[in-house]
């Protein structure tokens, strides 16, 4: 039976503490008295409505409960003693004579449970305790099936199909009547509520950690297709992300002081305590001004933009550049020729052994340097096609665009040595943006200085140093570094990572310097606590006491920078906490957890009753924090997949809707 705060936690929200008055989460009525509650609940008759919406293993549940406390008390006495049950004796008496039929016909076996009891107790027991187990194994078998639907965000009806009825079966019951098949109901009903639970204890345990951690609140921000501008808030910190909410921006996008007083809301319910930077998804717009006014407000938050959108800004302004513009127009003709031709991308494929050219990804701007480097790394397959019998013996052969797409891949020279120079240029910085999305697992804020100084050097050393070659490709990183990207608590991050500080071409600048000292300032507010972490860097950079042990050498590299400091720095505890508080933040947004914006986008559609309207909130916040708990324990281990999501059909790069089958 459940208990009265399972009840008040799963199936209805409290209106009236004091009054005892609750709304049923179900269907919305509100009632007075957790026993009504219950009865209303289980469809008991008396002196309330039953629920209409109740999901039918809750109304079983809560009609045991009501029935079960109903016979309790009838069979208890005015002095608490329990009534004497005149039939036992003629009980036991029959159960003696149906043991026989009770192992045979199946049927007669419930019926027979307390007769059973009474000549073998041991062995009720202990069948007792084998259906209890059964039952958790049950349910815990459906809230599998329940994670798999909401991770997903696969719609509830797809449990009635017969499909994946007989799929379950199959898979789990091995055709048992036992296990029980989730329903639609039972997934928007106690599954969904017991995942919200469970979920809401893992961010409890994230949410206290961050005092000593410190955290980093992402801005995740999209167009959706009505035109309204929506931000997800998640909460980043090195115990794992969380989502914490969405807003409807539309109407304040452009309105710097609604913005302020939106994103302090957040601030505030996080903590501004706790808050060490936020990241922003953007540089366009009002966000710069917006950033610039939030760190006057609140002079300990540093403001940041994510690294992946400043990667994605250079491969844009790349692309924009002569001859590279016309490289990857040629390339976007021969994907929209094959891609719009069902012949001709079935004899690309017969000819790549099934590899497909094309293939989406959540940053746009990577999309056409990887179609690119797909391309170039097909080169050989793709002239032997065009020049295969069965290419020259189509009709399409002999069209204008058949021909000006074959001469492309089998005689234009010029575009094959332009596709390898582009991507010499561009493949370090797509590899760079791998690591900075946790690609080796490590939190990036003190490695993204140092990972945009080997792009650097990668994309000099591919051109063999020819400084013609490689300079623009430079410019363009100089200045998106320069006046994006880069700020103080970059610098400060950099001079504290312990496996880049101590290395010999350290290159402790005057840049590097000042911003230190910048973060220094404004993040620590106490100046005693300022005073000491200066005295303390002198230790850290001589490299002495407990710096200076020799396991402490030799896990510069070992270790991460933020662990580092937790095994070797407690002999300057201020600048230890400074420093771990830095090191374990992203340098990147949300974008990177792939948060299913749908969701967020119904979440934000007026006109929806108030008990959908929060059935499709649980549904949201346990979809989200599903996939980011997942995504804190299952790290990317291949750049080439990250972001992927589904290709829009009506791509440009795939021929949109001028498709030929």
């Amino acid at each position: 039976m459940a208990t009265p705060a399972e009840v008040m936690d799963v199936h209805c929200t409290i209106v009236d503490q004091k009054k005892r008055r609750f709304r049923c989460n179900y269907c919305g009525k509100e009632i007075t008295g957790l026993d009504r509650l219950k009865k209303h609940l289980g469809g008991v008759p008396g002196n309330v409505l039953p629920c209409v919406e109740v999901p039918e293993d809750v109304k079983i549940e809560m009609k045991n409960a009501v029935m079960g406390r109903m016979k309790a008390d009838a069979n208890t006495n005015s002095d608490g003693k329990q009534k004497g049950n005149l039939n036992d004796y003629s009980q036991h008496s029959l159960s003696r004579k149906r043991k026989h039929y009770t192992t045979v016909e199946s049927g007669l076996k419930k019926k027979d449970e307390m007769a059973q009891s009474l000549i073998h107790p041991k062995q009720h027991d202990a069948g007792k305790i084998g259906k209890e187990a059964e039952d958790i194994s049950s349910r815990q078998i459906e809230r599998c099936v329940g994670r798999f639907f909401f991770e997903n965000g696969i719609d509830f009806s797809a449990a009635n199909s017969p499909t994946f009825q007989k799929m379950i079966r199959a898979l789990v019951g091995r055709g048992s009547t036992v296990y029980k098949v989730p329903s639609c109901n039972d997934l928007q009903g106690w599954i969904l509520q017991e995942e919200k639970r469970a979920l809401q204890e893992y961010v409890r345990e994230i949410v206290h950690s961050w005092g000593s951690t410190g955290c980093s609140i992402l801005l995740d921000g999209w167009t959706d297709g009505k035109q309204r501008n929506l931000i997800n808030f998640v909460v980043d910190s090195p115990r794992g992300p969380i989502f914490m909410k969405s807003a409807d921006v539309s109407d304040t996008t452009e309105d710097v002081a609604s913005m302020i007083t939106l994103l302090s809301e957040v601030i505030e319910e996080v903590g501004v305590q706790n808050v060490v930077q936020i990241v922003s998804y953007t540089s366009l717009g009002s966000v710069h001004a917006v950033g610039k006014k939030l760190t006057e407000k609140y002079r300990t938050i540093t403001w940041t933009v994510c690294a992946s959108h400043c990667i994605g800004l250079i491969l844009d302004k790349i692309g924009m550049l002569d001859p590279w513009r016309g490289v990857l127009g040629k390339a976007k003709d021969i994907t929209k020729f094959i891609y719009s031709h069902e012949t001709v991308l079935k004899l690309m494929r017969k000819h790549t052994f099934g590899l497909d050219l094309v293939s989406s990804r959540r940053i746009r701007s990577l999309m056409p340097f990887l179609i690119l480097e797909r391309i170039e790394s097909q080169k050989k397959n793709l002239k032997n096609m065009f020049n295969s019998l069965e290419w020259k013996s189509s009709t399409l052969a002999s069209t204008a665009d058949g021909t000006h797409v074959a001469d492309l891949v089998t005689s234009e020279s010029s575009f094959w040595a332009e596709a390898q120079m582009l991507l010499k240029g561009s493949i370090p910085l797509i590899r760079a943006l791998h690591l900075l999305n946790g690609g080796d697992s490590k939190p990036q804020l003190g490695y993204i200085h140092e990972t945009m100084d080997q792009v650097k050097e990668t994309i000099k050393e591919e051109f063999k140093e020819e400084k013609t070659k490689y300079q623009p490709f430079w410019t363009i990183i100089d200045g998106i570094w320069n006046n994006h990207l880069h700020s103080p608590i970059h610098s400060a991050a950099l001079f504290l990572n312990p496996s880049l500080f101590y290395f010999k071409k350290f290159n402790d600048d005057d840049v590097t310097k000042v911003g230190l000292t910048h973060c220094i300032e404004r993040m620590v507010e106490d100046k005693r606590a300022r005073y000491l972490i200066l005295l303390q860097l002198d230790e850290y950079t001589e490299a002495g006491g407990a710096f200076g042990y020799g396991d402490a050498i030799d896990q510069r590299t070992g270790l991460s920078p933020e662990k580092w400091w937790s095994l070797y720095g407690s002999e300057c505890p201020e600048l230890q906490k400074f420093a771990m508080r830095i090191l374990g933040q992203t340098c990147t947004g949300a974008l990177r957890y792939g948060l299913k914006r749908s969701l967020s986008e119904q979440l934000h559609i007026e006109g929806r009753n108030c008990v959908e309207q929060k059935r499709l909130y649980d549904l949201t916040f346990v979809h989200h924090n599903l996939r980011l708990q997942n995504a804190a324990t299952i790290p990317n281990t291949d750049y080439s997949d990250i972001f992927l999501e589904e290709m829009d059909p009506m791509d440009e790069w795939v021929g949109g809707g001028d498709v030929k089958w």
